[in-house]
């Protein structure tokens, strides 16, 4: 399974990287919209672990590409503050599966990566 992570946060990137690695998955890092769009044109991306509010660029245009190149990678949108709280992400976002906030436990988010990552 490849993961990406697209946070600016380089400490809490490596941080989620880790717990998701133990699991065997292979994790790619992008701090902003141009990198993560790099690596989705070059890669399949199972899971993206997307900050709501990157370091530049969109994370809904993010997930638009990531919805076009790669229809079935799931989206676990992920923020430090109350945006989308109310669960809008769902109508937003293609391809959300959950939805974290950035100070849940990082084996929560390895669990949940795991759960909707491929099977087999």
């Amino acid at each position: 399974m490849h993961v990406l992570i697209v946070e600016g946060d380089d400490a809490l990137a490596a941080l989620w990287r880790s717990h998701i690695e133990r699991n065997g998955a292979r994790v790619s890092h992008a701090r902003d919209q141009e990198q993560a769009v790099k690596v989705l044109q070059h890669d399949r991306v199972d899971v993206i672990i997307l900050d709501l509010e990157p370091e530049s660029g969109s994370a809904i245009a993010i997930a638009d590409f990531a919805a076009y190149r790669h229809p079935q990678t799931q989206i676990v949108p992920v923020t430090k503050t109350n945006f989308f709280s109310d669960g809008s992400v769902f109508q937003h976002l293609p391809n959300v599966c959950s939805y974290q906030s950035a100070g849940a436990p990082p084996e929560d988010l390895a669990a949940i990566v795991d759960h909707y990552g491929p099977r087999g």
